[in-house]
């Protein structure tokens, strides 16, 4: 994750990674529940952050998020690089990898290859208009499980869509820094070792 945390640096967003434990993800949540959960000490709604990740901290940083909607917190934003929709070759497992969607409150992007072997391109599709309808897909032909190819144009879209979340939330403007003030452009990223999705 060390490009992608670089290249959103770069686009004006305090981006970070955090490491995942290997295994099941409902086991990794707690990395991010910590992430989303309120600072009692700061005021009501101070500090909003965007989470996200790759693959499989992408799920994990989904399942945080829909438990962080469903007690009033949502995160700024939620992304989701490569998916993890499916098994490879078990496209009809997706359910359960999309059950919590519909608890998502928040605002989504999905980035995927359309030959990724974990996300087939119509069951994704599906999956979004049917679980996730106001989430945002951006496809990418050709490719499969990873985006590297087109890094740049990800990590372009990632911030935009990362800002304009910020800008469309209701907390008040810093004109110094030219940002919702009080969201601070924050992004996590979750990610973890190779290993069985």
């Amino acid at each position: 994750m060390a490009p992608h945390v670089a290249g959103l640096r770069m686009r004006g967003i305090d981006a970070r990674a955090v490491d995942l434990p290997k295994g099941r993800a409902e086991r990794a949540i707690d990395v991010f529940a910590q992430l989303l959960a309120a600072d009692p000490a700061e005021p009501e709604g101070a500090r909003l952050v965007a989470v996200g990740g790759q693959s499989f901290g992408g799920r994990v940083a989904s399942l945080a998020a829909a438990d962080a909607c469903d007690a009033g917190q949502p995160p700024l934003a939620l992304v989701l690089l490569s998916y993890p929709l499916h098994p490879p070759g078990r496209p009809d497992d997706w359910d359960a990898r999309t059950a919590h969607w519909p608890r998502l409150t928040c605002p989504v992007i999905a980035f995927s290859g359309t030959s990724d072997p974990f996300a087939t391109p119509t069951l994704l599709t599906r999956a979004l208009a049917e679980r996730l309808p106001g989430a945002q897909l951006v496809p990418y032909p050709h490719l499969g499980h990873t985006l590297v190819p087109v890094l740049e144009d990800v990590l372009d879209r990632v911030a935009a869509f990362v800002l304009t979340a910020g800008a469309a939330s209701d907390e008040p403007q810093d004109e110094e820094v030219g940002a919702a003030a009080r969201y601070e452009d924050t992004m996590t990223l979750g990610r973890r070792s190779r290993s069985r999705e």
